[in-house]
């Protein structure tokens, strides 16, 4: 399961662990390898190590660097999935809805390690999903949002209803075009839920896609409690 610690990859183990057709058996998450925090989250790897506790499934952390270039991303993605391959893993989830361009690339990079990419939430109305979230009794934070979509009033706060009322028109349901990410602190199989306390909120600018400026984001520290 390549792991995110958001709602999304956290929705999508769920349906695979309830799927008969699979097993479950590995968490892979991307690491910022400088900060140490999930990469375009922002999450401390503290907290992704608790989710992966919680879970009671093996984790491998990916670690790159502060700006990979694909080549670079490609190379470390290889080198981190070999092992599991050897182990007999054929396929790897993600929990991508709708962005057909990022789902045939991972199906190709993945097709020449004799790995088929499997999609649960794919195509899944974003409203539907995320109220399906909610209902199941998972609890997410808003942990990182792009300015471009949403001002800084939604970092920090708790994935629920109000949440989703209050996001404005044109903006994705999911985030699933980047607007915002999240960390999930509770779900129906963590063996409990996680603690944390909210940090500072910063904002952070990045250079935008093909030299089109910035792109600025917020991020909402989370840290962890002592277990």
């Amino acid at each position: 399961m390549n792991w995110s610690g958001g709602k999304d990859s956290a929705l999508a183990l769920y349906a695979l662990l309830h799927d008969a057709r699979y097993e479950v058996v590995h968490l892979l998450t991307s690491v910022n390898a400088h900060y140490q925090r999930v990469s375009m989250h922002g999450v401390r790897v503290a907290l992704l190590e608790a989710q992966a506790r919680r879970i009671g499934l093996p984790l491998t952390q990916l670690e790159l660097p502060a700006a990979p270039d694909m080549a670079e991303y490609e190379h470390r993605m290889q080198a981190a999935l070999a092992p599991l391959v050897a182990q007999g893993i054929r396929h790897a989830a993600f929990g991508d809805i709708f962005l057909a361009d990022l789902r045939a690339y991972r199906e190709q990079q993945l097709a020449g390690m004799g790995i088929t990419a499997l999609f649960p939430l794919w195509q899944r109305p974003g409203v539907e999903i995320l109220r399906d979230f909610l209902a199941l009794g998972f609890q997410a934070v808003v942990v990182c949002v792009n300015e471009q979509y949403l001002d800084q009033s939604f970092c920090g706060r708790l994935l629920d209803e109000s949440f989703l009322r209050d996001l404005p028109d044109g903006v994705d349901p999911c985030g699933e075009n980047g607007e915002y990410h999240s960390f999930v602190f509770n779900a129906p199989y963590f063996s409990a839920p996680i603690a944390f306390a909210r940090g500072e909120i910063v904002r952070r600018t990045y250079p935008a896609p093909a030299g089109a400026g910035e792109a600025a984001f917020w991020y909402c520290d989370l840290l962890p409690a002592a277990e």
